[in-house]
């Protein structure tokens, strides 16, 4: 079972969340919630908040930590790859644990009906009620990571 997030579920998250040190309303919505750094929501950030690069990297790996532990009950003992974990973090980060916890893919998942998992992600491509282009292309490259198998090295 892996317990971190991979190199190439971190290059989905990285390339999908761009860092931003000025926080930014959610493309969505237009409003809440707040995002600032690398994807960080929460209480903390708000309209006019500014990060340094350092303060948006040490809360990306923070958030990665504890998503990581949540991730790893979640998944419990069900057989999971890194590559599997990592879509599945990549996901999570982006529409919240609780949005994950009851969502298919990690139903899915757990049955060990992974092909269904895979196609399960698409449903998570919406902002606001309609599809993002950038939500597309994440979940398809999350589907992908998920099916792809970790290599022996």
């Amino acid at each position: 079972m892996a317990d971190t997030i991979n190199v190439a579920a971190l290059a989905i998250l990285r390339g999908a969340e761009h860092c931003r040190l000025t926080a930014y309303p959610d493309p969505g919505s237009g409003g809440a919630p707040w995002t600032i750094g690398w994807g960080a929501t929460g209480s903390d950030i708000h309209r006019g908040l500014v990060w340094t690069q350092a303060e948006a990297d040490a809360r990306l790996a923070q958030d990665l930590r504890q998503l990581a532990a949540e991730m790893t009950r979640a998944c419990g003992a069900a057989l999971t790859n890194a590559n599997q974990f990592g879509a599945m973090c990549s996901l999570a980060y982006n529409i919240g644990l609780g949005h994950f916890f009851s969502s298919s893919v990690l139903r899915f998942h757990r049955a060990g009906e992974h092909h269904q998992a895979a196609a399960a992600f698409a449903d998570w491509d919406k902002g606001g009620g309609r599809s993002l282009p950038g939500l597309v292309r994440r979940r398809a490259a999350e589907a992908a990571l998920y099916l792809t198998p970790d290599m022996l090295v």
